[in-house]
């Protein structure tokens, strides 16, 4: 049995401030989870924290690339230390954030140990990059290029890290969760890299849409797989906790459902978590509900 290890991740480095002269709060995410024993349900082992550089936009302008880029290249090598020795140890780590822009480092850790895929559940296509900013909007924020930048569309410092773009290949994503409109889909479709909107999700079923994503995967000679989990693939009314709070998202048990065959495959390689901000949760029920999902997922017996 492979043994679970919980992994602190609290960078916010790839999300713009919620107002001027502050910072985004999901770096306060981990410890929200571990507030409610997440490492004790999970019967985990303790991994440890990879602590972030500093927040700070310093002179950065529209046009200048990503903001905070040489501190997220230098954050993303560090962390792909860590997961990578854990992956490679044979252990299955729960990387609690931060902003998406962790996901760099789960890639960039089994780039370097052969070819994986990666399950994207988030509400958002996230496939912003210099390509398409007619589309999507200038790029700035790296939590918002997250399935651009892992397939190696963006700028190098941050897409080429030792030499090994792309992180990911096309047909090695599936993105799972976004609205139904989301702006990205057109470009996706075009490109072959798989995805399922919410609506999607809803009229063939969870389950049988995991079993498919398990199928894809099975088509390439992968070395496993990695799960993103954005918790703004929920709806605002079950989590409205999170820097886009769009309408249209999935519910608590149609998101168990999905990430539930996803998890009990032997190739499922490792999990981050992010975007939940406890800032804009004073009660702290989203912490519950991610707590009790993972549990219920992700517990060992």
């Amino acid at each position: 049995m492979r043994r679970t290890v919980l992994i602190d991740a609290p960078s916010n480095l790839g999300l713009r401030p919620p107002a001027p002269g502050t910072v985004p709060g999901c770096y306060k995410l981990a410890g929200a989870l571990r507030e409610q024993g997440l490492l004790r349900r999970l019967g985990a082992l303790e991994g440890g924290v990879v602590v972030p550089p500093r927040y700070d936009l310093g002179a950065w302008k529209e046009g200048d690339g990503d903001f905070n880029a040489a501190a997220l290249a230098a954050y993303t090598s560090r962390l792909a230390t860590r997961i990578e020795g854990h992956v490679g140890s044979g252990d299955f780590p729960v990387v609690l954030g931060g902003d998406c822009s962790i996901l760099l480092g789960a890639v960039l850790a089994l780039r370097r140990l052969g070819r994986y895929g990666v399950a994207y559940l988030d509400g958002h296509g996230d496939f912003r990059h210099p390509g398409n900013v007619a589309v999507s909007g200038p790029v700035g924020a790296a939590a918002g290029e997250g399935v651009a930048q892992i397939t190696g569309r963006g700028q190098a410092d941050l897409t080429d890290l030792d030499g090994l773009r792309p992180y990911v290949r096309d047909e090695d994503v599936c993105v799972l969760g976004i609205r139904d409109a989301d702006e990205d889909q057109e470009e996706l479709t075009g490109l072959g890299i798989s995805h399922a909107p919410v609506g999607e999700i809803r009229r063939r079923g969870p389950e049988a849409v995991a079993r498919e994503v398990l199928t894809h995967f099975q088509r390439s000679p992968l070395d496993g797989f990695w799960i993103h989990l954005d918790a703004d693939v929920l709806d605002p009314s079950v989590m409205p906790a999170v820097d886009s709070p769009d309408p249209g998202g999935l519910l608590t048990g149609e998101l168990r459902a999905l990430l539930g065959p996803l998890a009990a495959s032997p190739r499922c390689a490792g999990i981050n978590v992010t975007i939940y901000d406890p800032d804009r949760d004073p009660e702290g029920t989203g912490a519950v509900l991610l707590a009790d999902l993972l549990e219920s997922v992700f517990a060992q017996p």
